[in-house]
């Protein structure tokens, strides 16, 4: 089940205003090497750069000249003449760049204890000042989301060229590109990809101003989703019968969809459940929800005819006036304002997908393209059809029938979950209790789980990393008055791996440069692995011969799902790029037309109906700018993960795995499992699977 994992969210955010200045940078549009970047508006001149190097050569050796070579070239293409002369250049390249290898070791750590310092305290700033926006600790105030905006980072990049240490890394260690990584990683010691990673840092320089406003953009549309829940106890149909629990309020879209997932084995009553759930999600696409009932517990809606009531009385409404589309706007023009300062990259589609990701947005839709274009897909809805007894519905792309849960009740669930956590407390107390039953020593669960704790969220939960030894990675979940309802305990497993991954690959990584994961694909393929194991952690033994079988199919479409969302996302913002002028109008009639049309080459043939929009519904599109394409990779490499994981210690490989720190993508997955990523583990799986499940 796809749950807003807001860990990876939250984080890339931080990442988004801290590291894009700095830039982990590799290129989708095959930039050439920064040695290569000649600017016809470049300060330094190529003379002053050879003699730079002619100066310098003598007194290194031949690894050493490639690193001079590089890094003089990288600190000229960065070098204005505020920054000084080009004698001071000169000046400064012959008295900072270091030959000897000992010094140079020397001066890796050093910069490293102070980067780790830095950033993790940055973090831990403004995880308190978003305190208000996102913990449950009373009214949110005006001022939360004030708060919330400061990034006390925003600065960095500006300080430390002006102070030139951005300049002294960069000429010790410059960056290479994505293909040389991939040329040469293979190959590198951890001190070699250590030092590869300190040369991600310092590429571009994007003006604090410039950051400010996207972390405005960015926290302003996390507020905007955090709190558009819908009153769904006061939805009521042509009869004004209500169907959901009186007080029940669902934020769009996790909690929405999760609900809808919930009522599949509840007969007419749930089916009903999930039309009116459906119904809601087309009319905040379509953006003709009543505004009125958007976080109102005061009025009813009846969302087959689109009528608002007060005591049964009908009221006059307004619809939301496009303001979902005007927050994606809002991103997409905060982000496009880096696009100048990152001639390399010069488009945010690119940083997204070759600087966070560091996989090229073209291999991202080829994979999933030949995904949701397989057999297998057809063959997997016609297998649900049979199941349900009836012809596929839309809002069966959240079918959830093949999880050992689905034939569980609900009802029992929640009393198990209610019983066991009646607070956030309970639940941290009880992690080192999860991890042992998961696998891991006794000493090793005390360990991992006194470096997270757990705190009540305003949201429907989210997990955010530490970014320094010392500090804590923080799990925040959503517990009501009576406790921890059971799709909650589910959110904060999944959100429980996130956290035991950021503790592993800060804690237990051999240096700090080297701490996280490639992107935020791997970090939810652990979460998803944390995730599926949730009932066995509450005790539930699935005794199913099939469970195998049934996990592949599961997976499978779960992944075929997001795949066409994210199919959406990179879509929409190609078409943002090509019309920067939209208007929120234009915008949202995109969004509606791409989700069609997606829906029509993908969804259509194996669900039969035609014209659905209902792939646009999801809120990571709105606040969270091209994050979605990382839930489906991660499901491909959580399947290839857990494949590999049978008959072997879970917990054991787990640490081996996610202590390797920050290598490419493609490494990572060669040194966890032995093979790169690929949709054909998760197809050929399904297709032998779907011989056993009939």
């Amino acid at each position: 089940m796809l749950l807003r994992s807001q860990t990876p969210k939250l984080m890339k955010k931080y990442f988004l205003i801290l590291c894009i200045p700095l830039t982990f940078m590799m290129s989708q549009c095959k930039p050439k090497d920064v040695a290569e970047q000649k600017n016809a508006t470049q300060f330094i001149k190529q003379s002053t750069i050879d003699s730079v190097m002619g100066k310098i050569a003598s007194s290194v050796g031949e690894a050493g000249k490639i690193r001079l070579d590089k890094g003089v070239k990288q600190c000229a293409a960065l070098w204005t003449a505020k920054d000084g002369t080009e004698k001071n250049f000169q000046d400064f390249c012959i008295k900072y760049f270091v030959s000897d290898p000992i010094k140079l070791e020397i001066l890796f750590k050093r910069l490293s204890f102070n980067w780790e310092s830095l950033f993790g305290h940055f973090n831990m700033i403004s995880l308190d000042l978003k305190r208000g926006m996102h913990l449950d600790i009373g009214e949110m105030l005006d001022v939360d989301e004030i708060f919330a905006s400061y990034e006390p980072n925003a600065h960095f990049n500006d300080d430390f060229f002006n102070n030139k240490l951005a300049f002294v890394t960069a000429i010790n260690f410059p960056m290479f590109t994505l293909k040389e990584k991939e040329e040469l990683g293979a190959k590198w010691t951890r001190s070699e990809w250590a030092y590869a990673r300190m040369g991600d840092m310092f590429t571009s320089r994007i003006p604090a101003d410039v950051n400010v406003k996207v972390a405005e953009a960015l926290t302003k549309s996390d507020n905007y989703i955090s709190n558009y829940n819908i009153y769904v106890g006061n939805l009521v149909d042509d009869q004004m019968k209500t169907h959901f629990a009186k007080d029940m309020k669902l934020i769009t879209h996790w909690n929405l969809r999760d609900e809808l997932k919930a009522n599949y084995n509840k007969g007419d009553e749930g089916m009903k459940k999930q039309e009116m759930i459906y119904e809601v999600m087309l009319h905040i696409i379509n953006q003709d929800i009543p505004d009125s009932v958007i976080n109102n517990r005061t009025l009813q809606w009846n969302p087959s005819t689109n009528k608002v009531y007060r005591d049964g009385k009908e009221l006059v409404c307004t619809p939301e006036p496009d303001a979902r589309y005007q927050y994606l706007l809002n991103n997409f023009k905060a982000m496009s304002a880096m696009d100048q300062y990152t001639p390399m990259y010069p488009t945010y589609i690119q940083r997204a997908f070759d600087l966070n990701m560091e996989i090229p947005l073209e291999q991202i839709e080829k994979l999933f393209t030949e995904f949701c274009s397989s057999p297998q897909v057809k063959q997997v809805g016609d297998l649900i059809s049979k199941r349900l007894g009836r012809p596929l519905k839309p809002y069966d792309i959240w079918y959830d029938g093949f999880k050992a849960r689905s034939s569980m009740n609900q009802d029992e669930l929640d009393k198990i979950t209610r019983a066991k956590y009646p607070n956030t407390a309970a639940f941290e107390a009880d992690i080192p209790n999860i991890l042992i039953k998961l696998g891991f020593k006794p000493d090793m669960a005390k360990e991992i789980a006194s470096h997270i704790a757990v705190d009540p969220a305003r949201g429907s939960g989210h997990a955010w990393g530490a970014q320094m030894k010392g500090d804590k990675a923080h799990l925040r979940t959503r517990i009501s008055a009576d406790g921890m309802n059971y799709k909650g305990y589910n959110i904060a497993v999944h959100e429980l791996g996130h956290n035991v991954e950021q503790t592993i690959s800060l804690y237990f990584v051999d240096n700090y440069m080297m701490q996280g994961v490639p992107n935020t694909a791997f970090t939810e393929a652990i979460a998803f692995l944390f995730q599926k194991r949730d009932l066995m952690l509450l005790g539930k033994k699935d005794d199913n011969p099939n469970k195998e079988a049934l996990a592949a199919i599961d997976n499978f479409w779960m992944s075929y799902e997001i795949m066409g969302v994210s199919l959406i996302d990179m879509k929409v913002w190609q078409w943002l790029y090509a019309n920067p002028a939209a208007t929120k109008e234009q915008l949202k009639e995109t969004v509606v037309k791409t989700a069609i049309e997606v829906w029509n080459q993908y969804y259509a043939p194996v669900f039969g109906i035609k014209d659905v929009a209902i792939l646009g519904i999801y809120s990571h599109m709105i606040d969270n700018p091209l994050y979605l394409s990382n839930y489906p990779v991660g499901h491909l490499i959580d399947f290839q993960i857990d494949e590999f994981l049978k008959g072997k210690n879970f917990a054991d490989e787990v640490l081996r795995i996610y202590s390797a720190g920050r290598l490419i993508p493609q490494l990572w997955m060669k040194n966890a499992v032995g093979a790169e990523i690929s949709i054909s583990p998760l197809v050929v799986a399904t297709d032998e699977a779907l011989k056993k499940i009939k």
